[in-house]
Protein backbone atom coordinates (compact mmCIF):
# COMPACT_ATOMS: atom_id res chain seq x y z
CA UNK A 1 0.00 0.00 0.00
CA UNK A 2 1.36 3.68 -1.04
CA UNK A 3 2.44 4.79 2.66
CA UNK A 4 1.56 8.54 1.81
CA UNK A 5 -1.57 8.50 -0.47
CA UNK A 6 -2.32 12.59 -0.17
CA UNK A 7 1.47 13.11 -0.44
CA UNK A 8 0.88 11.60 -4.49
CA UNK A 9 -1.34 14.14 -5.06
CA UNK A 10 0.97 16.49 -4.62
CA UNK A 11 2.68 15.49 -7.87
CA UNK A 12 1.23 16.34 -11.41
CA UNK A 13 -0.04 13.64 -13.91
CA UNK A 14 -0.53 14.22 -17.68
CA UNK A 15 -3.33 16.73 -17.47
CA UNK A 16 -1.53 19.10 -14.80
CA UNK A 17 1.79 19.28 -15.26
CA UNK A 18 2.52 22.85 -16.28
CA UNK A 19 4.76 23.52 -19.27
CA UNK A 20 8.36 24.99 -19.79
CA UNK A 21 8.13 28.51 -18.39
CA UNK A 22 4.65 28.65 -16.58
CA UNK A 23 5.19 27.77 -13.30
CA UNK A 24 6.48 31.57 -13.02
CA UNK A 25 3.26 32.67 -13.90
CA UNK A 26 2.23 30.99 -10.60
CA UNK A 27 4.19 33.82 -8.76
CA UNK A 28 1.59 35.98 -6.84
CA UNK A 29 -0.86 33.51 -6.18
CA UNK A 30 -2.00 33.41 -2.55
CA UNK A 31 -0.75 30.78 -0.24
CA UNK A 32 -4.10 29.43 0.86
CA UNK A 33 -5.85 26.40 -1.09
CA UNK A 34 -8.97 28.01 -1.01
CA UNK A 35 -7.74 31.69 -2.17
CA UNK A 36 -5.88 29.79 -5.16
CA UNK A 37 -9.05 27.98 -6.05
CA UNK A 38 -10.94 31.49 -5.41
CA UNK A 39 -8.12 33.27 -8.42
CA UNK A 40 -8.91 30.47 -11.04
CA UNK A 41 -12.77 31.87 -10.99
CA UNK A 42 -11.41 35.35 -13.01
CA UNK A 43 -9.03 32.80 -15.90
CA UNK A 44 -12.24 30.80 -17.15
CA UNK A 45 -15.52 31.35 -18.57
CA UNK A 46 -18.42 28.59 -19.18
CA UNK A 47 -19.31 28.33 -22.83
CA UNK A 48 -22.62 29.72 -22.75
CA UNK A 49 -21.24 33.06 -20.78
CA UNK A 50 -18.69 32.98 -23.51
CA UNK A 51 -21.71 32.86 -26.52
CA UNK A 52 -22.97 35.40 -25.64
CA UNK A 53 -20.20 37.63 -24.95
CA UNK A 54 -20.30 36.90 -29.05
CA UNK A 55 -16.44 35.17 -28.75
CA UNK A 56 -16.04 33.00 -32.16
CA UNK A 57 -16.15 29.46 -32.90
CA UNK A 58 -12.54 29.25 -32.43
CA UNK A 59 -12.42 30.60 -28.80
CA UNK A 60 -15.54 28.10 -27.58
CA UNK A 61 -13.20 25.49 -28.58
CA UNK A 62 -11.03 26.06 -25.97
CA UNK A 63 -13.66 23.93 -23.80
CA UNK A 64 -12.15 20.79 -25.16
CA UNK A 65 -8.67 20.96 -24.02
CA UNK A 66 -7.53 18.32 -21.82
CA UNK A 67 -3.91 19.80 -20.35
CA UNK A 68 -3.93 22.54 -18.17
CA UNK A 69 -0.67 23.77 -19.88
CA UNK A 70 -2.57 24.19 -23.04
CA UNK A 71 -5.06 25.86 -20.90
CA UNK A 72 -2.32 28.06 -19.43
CA UNK A 73 -0.56 29.12 -23.01
CA UNK A 74 -4.08 29.88 -24.34
CA UNK A 75 -4.74 32.04 -21.36
CA UNK A 76 -1.38 33.77 -21.35
CA UNK A 77 -2.10 34.12 -25.45
CA UNK A 78 -4.83 36.95 -24.72
CA UNK A 79 -3.45 38.31 -21.67
CA UNK A 80 -0.21 37.38 -20.77
CA UNK A 81 -0.37 38.09 -16.85
CA UNK A 82 0.32 36.32 -13.93
CA UNK A 83 -2.11 33.99 -13.06
CA UNK A 84 -2.77 36.18 -9.82
CA UNK A 85 -4.12 38.97 -12.10
CA UNK A 86 -8.31 38.73 -13.24
CA UNK A 87 -9.05 38.58 -16.48
CA UNK A 88 -12.40 40.35 -17.68
CA UNK A 89 -14.42 37.43 -18.87
CA UNK A 90 -13.70 37.95 -22.76
CA UNK A 91 -9.86 37.27 -22.08
CA UNK A 92 -10.59 34.44 -20.19
CA UNK A 93 -10.28 30.67 -21.73
CA UNK A 94 -13.13 28.62 -22.44
CA UNK A 95 -14.10 26.06 -20.28
CA UNK A 96 -16.68 23.82 -18.32
CA UNK A 97 -16.48 22.93 -14.37
CA UNK A 98 -14.10 20.48 -14.96
CA UNK A 99 -11.75 23.36 -16.11
CA UNK A 100 -12.19 25.23 -13.44
CA UNK A 101 -11.49 22.39 -10.67
CA UNK A 102 -8.34 20.75 -12.75
CA UNK A 103 -6.66 23.92 -13.23
CA UNK A 104 -6.85 25.01 -9.53
CA UNK A 105 -5.76 21.24 -9.16
CA UNK A 106 -2.90 21.45 -11.18
CA UNK A 107 -1.82 24.74 -9.32
CA UNK A 108 -2.33 23.65 -5.75
CA UNK A 109 -0.12 20.56 -6.98
CA UNK A 110 2.80 23.22 -8.89
CA UNK A 111 3.10 24.40 -4.96
CA UNK A 112 3.36 20.60 -3.48
CA UNK A 113 -0.35 20.58 -2.21
CA UNK A 114 -1.76 17.75 -2.66
CA UNK A 115 -5.19 18.15 -4.81
CA UNK A 116 -7.56 16.37 -6.71
CA UNK A 117 -9.93 16.92 -8.97
CA UNK A 118 -13.51 15.02 -8.70
CA UNK A 119 -16.15 13.95 -10.98
CA UNK A 120 -19.76 13.65 -9.56
CA UNK A 121 -22.92 15.95 -8.46
CA UNK A 122 -23.81 18.72 -6.85
CA UNK A 123 -27.09 18.27 -4.62
CA UNK A 124 -27.58 22.29 -4.20
CA UNK A 125 -27.87 23.50 -7.81
CA UNK A 126 -31.39 22.42 -7.39
CA UNK A 127 -34.17 20.70 -5.05
CA UNK A 128 -33.81 17.05 -5.18
CA UNK A 129 -31.56 16.69 -7.90
CA UNK A 130 -28.00 15.34 -8.46
CA UNK A 131 -26.63 17.69 -11.10
CA UNK A 132 -23.33 16.98 -13.20
CA UNK A 133 -20.51 18.61 -11.77
CA UNK A 134 -16.94 18.26 -10.80
CA UNK A 135 -15.51 20.04 -7.58
CA UNK A 136 -11.65 20.60 -6.30
CA UNK A 137 -10.14 18.99 -3.50
CA UNK A 138 -7.31 19.55 -1.27
CA UNK A 139 -5.66 17.48 1.34
CA UNK A 140 -5.62 19.80 4.88
CA UNK A 141 -2.82 18.12 7.07
CA UNK A 142 -4.14 19.63 10.18
CA UNK A 143 -7.40 18.42 10.20
CA UNK A 144 -6.15 15.07 8.59
CA UNK A 145 -9.01 14.80 5.78
CA UNK A 146 -9.98 16.26 1.93
CA UNK A 147 -11.87 19.93 2.00
CA UNK A 148 -14.33 19.69 -1.05
CA UNK A 149 -14.28 22.97 -2.57
CA UNK A 150 -16.56 23.89 -5.30
CA UNK A 151 -13.70 25.83 -7.37
CA UNK A 152 -16.43 27.70 -9.71
CA UNK A 153 -19.00 28.75 -7.55
CA UNK A 154 -16.98 29.87 -4.49
CA UNK A 155 -18.99 32.88 -3.09
CA UNK A 156 -21.82 32.72 -5.96
CA UNK A 157 -24.11 31.45 -3.12
CA UNK A 158 -25.53 27.67 -4.73
CA UNK A 159 -24.48 26.35 -1.00
CA UNK A 160 -23.66 27.91 2.79
CA UNK A 161 -19.83 26.80 2.27
CA UNK A 162 -18.46 25.67 -1.24
CA UNK A 163 -14.63 26.41 0.61
CA UNK A 164 -15.58 22.90 2.66
CA UNK A 165 -18.29 21.54 1.24
CA UNK A 166 -20.47 19.43 3.83
CA UNK A 167 -21.00 15.33 3.44
CA UNK A 168 -23.39 14.89 0.94
CA UNK A 169 -23.58 18.26 -0.88
CA UNK A 170 -21.59 16.65 -4.04
CA UNK A 171 -21.38 13.06 -4.16
CA UNK A 172 -18.94 11.92 -6.68
CA UNK A 173 -19.88 9.80 -9.07
CA UNK A 174 -18.70 6.33 -7.04
CA UNK A 175 -20.52 7.65 -3.78
CA UNK A 176 -23.55 8.14 -6.32
CA UNK A 177 -23.46 4.81 -7.30
CA UNK A 178 -23.47 3.40 -4.03
CA UNK A 179 -26.45 5.41 -3.44
CA UNK A 180 -28.19 4.64 -6.24
CA UNK A 181 -27.06 0.52 -5.73
CA UNK A 182 -28.59 0.74 -1.95
CA UNK A 183 -31.91 2.49 -3.10
CA UNK A 184 -31.32 5.87 -1.19
CA UNK A 185 -31.33 7.88 -4.45
CA UNK A 186 -33.91 7.75 -7.94
CA UNK A 187 -31.30 7.52 -10.47
CA UNK A 188 -33.66 9.24 -12.71
CA UNK A 189 -32.39 12.87 -10.39
CA UNK A 190 -29.28 12.75 -11.32
CA UNK A 191 -27.77 13.77 -14.69
CA UNK A 192 -27.06 16.87 -16.72
CA UNK A 193 -29.10 20.22 -16.27
CA UNK A 194 -30.26 21.29 -19.80
CA UNK A 195 -30.54 18.19 -20.94
CA UNK A 196 -33.77 15.74 -21.26
CA UNK A 197 -32.03 12.90 -22.40
CA UNK A 198 -28.90 12.52 -19.71
CA UNK A 199 -30.25 11.19 -16.53
CA UNK A 200 -30.52 7.91 -14.49
CA UNK A 201 -28.37 5.26 -13.52
CA UNK A 202 -26.15 5.59 -16.57
CA UNK A 203 -25.38 8.60 -15.98
CA UNK A 204 -24.29 7.60 -12.65
CA UNK A 205 -21.55 5.07 -13.93
CA UNK A 206 -19.94 7.17 -16.41
CA UNK A 207 -19.28 10.08 -13.68
CA UNK A 208 -18.12 7.00 -11.62
CA UNK A 209 -15.20 6.28 -14.37
CA UNK A 210 -14.31 9.64 -14.88
CA UNK A 211 -13.74 10.14 -11.34
CA UNK A 212 -11.80 6.84 -11.19
CA UNK A 213 -9.87 8.21 -14.16
CA UNK A 214 -9.36 11.68 -12.22
CA UNK A 215 -8.09 9.82 -8.96
CA UNK A 216 -5.05 8.17 -11.84
CA UNK A 217 -4.54 11.69 -12.84
CA UNK A 218 -6.46 11.61 -16.15
CA UNK A 219 -9.07 14.32 -15.54
CA UNK A 220 -11.18 13.70 -18.95
CA UNK A 221 -13.58 15.95 -20.47
CA UNK A 222 -17.30 15.74 -19.24
CA UNK A 223 -17.99 14.20 -22.30
CA UNK A 224 -14.95 11.65 -22.78
CA UNK A 225 -16.69 8.14 -23.31
CA UNK A 226 -14.29 5.06 -23.17
CA UNK A 227 -14.69 1.15 -22.81
CA UNK A 228 -18.00 0.38 -21.81
CA UNK A 229 -19.41 3.76 -21.30
CA UNK A 230 -21.12 4.60 -24.35
CA UNK A 231 -22.71 0.77 -23.98
CA UNK A 232 -23.64 1.98 -20.74
CA UNK A 233 -25.45 5.43 -21.75
CA UNK A 234 -27.53 3.05 -24.67
CA UNK A 235 -28.82 0.50 -22.17
CA UNK A 236 -26.45 -2.39 -23.57
CA UNK A 237 -24.55 -3.52 -20.18
CA UNK A 238 -26.09 -5.64 -17.47
CA UNK A 239 -25.51 -6.89 -13.85
CA UNK A 240 -22.01 -8.33 -14.81
CA UNK A 241 -20.96 -4.63 -15.16
CA UNK A 242 -23.14 -3.33 -12.45
CA UNK A 243 -20.46 -5.45 -10.27
CA UNK A 244 -17.50 -4.00 -11.66
CA UNK A 245 -19.02 -0.79 -10.77
CA UNK A 246 -19.23 -1.43 -7.35
CA UNK A 247 -15.58 -2.85 -7.04
CA UNK A 248 -14.75 0.86 -8.90
CA UNK A 249 -16.79 2.55 -6.21
CA UNK A 250 -15.55 0.63 -3.43
CA UNK A 251 -11.76 1.26 -4.59
CA UNK A 252 -12.39 5.11 -4.81
CA UNK A 253 -13.35 5.21 -1.70
CA UNK A 254 -10.91 3.02 -0.42
CA UNK A 255 -8.36 6.01 -1.96
CA UNK A 256 -5.37 4.17 -2.00
CA UNK A 257 -3.09 5.17 -5.22
CA UNK A 258 -1.62 1.64 -5.89
CA UNK A 259 -5.47 -0.28 -5.69
CA UNK A 260 -6.59 2.80 -7.88
CA UNK A 261 -3.45 2.31 -10.21
CA UNK A 262 -4.33 -1.28 -10.52
CA UNK A 263 -7.92 -1.04 -11.18
CA UNK A 264 -7.23 1.64 -13.77
CA UNK A 265 -5.80 -0.99 -15.83
CA UNK A 266 -8.66 -2.82 -16.56
CA UNK A 267 -9.71 -2.54 -20.38
CA UNK A 268 -13.51 -1.19 -19.09
CA UNK A 269 -11.81 1.46 -17.23
CA UNK A 270 -8.39 2.54 -18.82
CA UNK A 271 -8.51 5.52 -21.24
CA UNK A 272 -7.42 4.95 -24.38
CA UNK A 273 -4.39 6.81 -25.92
CA UNK A 274 -7.08 8.31 -28.70
CA UNK A 275 -8.25 10.84 -25.78
CA UNK A 276 -5.05 11.47 -24.06
CA UNK A 277 -2.50 12.20 -27.12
Amino acid sequence: MTADPPGHYSRPGPFTRLGPGQAALLEGLPDDPVEVCAAVQALVVQPADAARLGLPGERIAEKDIRPVSALIAALTDLAPAPLHHPRSPEHRVVGTCRHFATLACALLRARGVPARARCGFGTYFAEGRGLDHWITEYWHAGDGRWVRVDTEHLGNGYVDHPEDLAPGEFLTGGEAWVRYRAGLIDPGTFGVAGTEHAWGAHEISGNAVRDLAALCKHEMLNWDEWGRMTEAYEGGTGPEYDLLLDRLAGTCAGGDPDALARLFTDPHFTVPRRLTG
